[in-house]
């Protein structure tokens, strides 16, 4: 079978081989592939100083943070194993998904927003995984530099740039071989993050174990109660993988089978996050032991071990893990994206010349302007607002449809498709979006509701759900 004969009425607009089904027969993932997904979404720099925080700044006794931790992974979890599913079943990405409740222009909306988002991460992302081949250079060369163009060294700017070249590289290989690399990637980066603790381990001697158990008790100056504490992990830790939740699709579609999807979801979220989060903190307590300061940096960590052999091996795992992060996180998503706004003339890899073309400004920019500027909100703007298009893709397919699409109609911008509503847009998707986005992008700009934390997404998804079944229904 070929993507061809999958589709019988192939409109150019909304047709291109990259945007077709996948046939069964050509879907080679397993639960692994699934697993390193994720392990490459948590193992970054920010991941890890994440992982680290959490137990030192809510107060709270190591297991009910572990708990917290637990509870936040199987919810992502069954919130990705919903949105996996009709990609499984179906073998189409996200912005296609999409089409189904938003209809077949309609889509584009929230596949432009969530490329958006993506992009600019994309960008600062290429220039933190570009820090850590700078780290490596420098430890060879005896010395950065002085900044000589917008903020950054010589060897800052070759290490930028063969981080965007080898990302180009990658992509334009195919999805072969990005996945070739999340599979070297995720299992890379446990492998020195565990000779990383052994080498802390072993310089703290006996002190790490009473520094973990002091850590353990509970440490931090939060405000709140043990409760609130305790939501406040849940809710962040949503909140990091909330990104990649709605366009779960644009992986799950690979996926042999929903047995293969769900048991990479579990190994990949609650199991490898808890592991991952054991790992910093038998790292942090051994720092605390060592130099008298929890470090939640691995790059400060790397440079107070003074050791060359582990400096190369930190800056290759560094490089990996934020690059990986990146791949899943901020290219594979806006380049399927752009694809869906012109098929005809954007497949994968033009998607993905587009991204990199945008990476290469904002990465460049960063030092000297980006970072500077407060674009921050304006980008978490951008990406509350799908919070309210995930839960009506959701209520739409297992409660309107029933679980069931008509993959022909998906690709048919025929005035009498089913998918094609009011000129191509779902008016009660848009309206059952207007209102619950509006609290979604408050969430950001008011401080009034900062007490909701991560819990807003969840909030903005839920609304957004109820109100389109209740729209429909009627």
């Amino acid at each position: 079978m070929s993507d061809e004969l999958t589709i019988v009425d192939q409109d150019p607009s909304l047709y291109n081989e990259d945007l077709a089904p996948i046939p069964e027969e050509k879907r080679t993932w397993g639960w692994f592939e699934i697993f390193n997904v994720w392990a490459n979404d948590v193992q970054s720099l920010f991941g890890y100083t994440l992982a680290a925080s959490l137990f030192l700044s809510y107060g709270l006794n190591g297991w009910t943070v572990f708990a917290a931790i637990l509870i936040a992974g199987l919810f992502v979890m069954w919130l990705v194993n919903m949105m996996g599913e009709p990609s499984v079943k179906y073998g189409i990405p996200f912005p296609v998904m999409a089409r189904a409740s938003m209809g077949v222009r309609g889509a584009n909306f929230p596949a432009i927003v969530r490329a958006i988002v993506a992009i600019f991460w994309y960008g600062a992302q290429t220039y933190f995984a570009s820090t850590a081949v700078s780290l490596l250079l420098s430890s060879l060369a005896g010395g950065n530099g002085d900044p000589v163009f917008l903020g950054m060294s010589g060897i800052d700017w070759i290490s930028f740039l063969i981080v965007w070249g080898f990302q180009i590289w990658l992509f334009w290989n195919g999805i072969d071989w990005i996945v070739r690399f999340l599979n070297f990637a995720g299992p890379f980066v446990y492998i020195v993050m565990i000779i990383l603790a052994i080498t802390i381990w072993m310089k703290a001697g006996s002190g790490l174990m009473s520094e973990m158990g002091t850590i353990f008790k509970g440490t931090g100056d939060y405000k709140g109660g043990s409760f609130s504490a305790f939501l406040a992990i849940v809710g962040t830790m949503i909140a990091y993988f909330a990104a990649v939740v709605i366009n779960y699709g644009d992986f799950s579609r690979f996926v042999k089978s929903q047995g293969e999807m769900k048991k990479g979801n579990l190994m990949g979220l609650p199991l490898n996050i808890a592991f991952f989060s054991l790992i910093a903190l038998v790292v942090t307590a051994g720092t605390v032991a060592i130099w008298g300061e929890a470090l939640t940096n691995p790059t400060d960590i790397i440079g107070r071990v003074d050791s060359l052999p582990l400096t190369l091996l930190a800056a290759v795992m560094f490089f990996a893990a934020t690059v990986g992060i990146n791949l899943v996180a901020n290219f594979i998503p806006p380049a399927y994206d752009l694809a869906n706004l012109m098929p005809s003339k954007i497949n994968f890899r033009i998607g993905g010349l587009i991204t990199s073309g945008f990476a290469l400004v904002i990465g460049g920019l960063w030092v000297s302007t980006i970072s500077q500027i407060g674009i921050f909100n304006f980008v978490n703007t951008l990406g509350a607002i799908l919070a309210p298009v995930y839960g009506l893709m959701i209520v739409d397919y297992y409660m309107v449809k029933n679980g069931s699409l008509d993959v022909q109609q998906l690709f048919s911008a025929s005035e009498d498709g089913m998918y094609f509503y009011d000129n191509g847009w779902n008016r009660k998707a848009l309206i059952a979006f207007a209102l619950p986005a509006i609290f979604s992008v408050a969430t950001v700009w008011m401080p009034a509701l900062g007490f909701l934390s991560g819990f807003s997404w969840v909030i903005g998804a839920v609304l957004g759900g109820a109100l389109y079944y209740l729209i429909t229904k009627k």
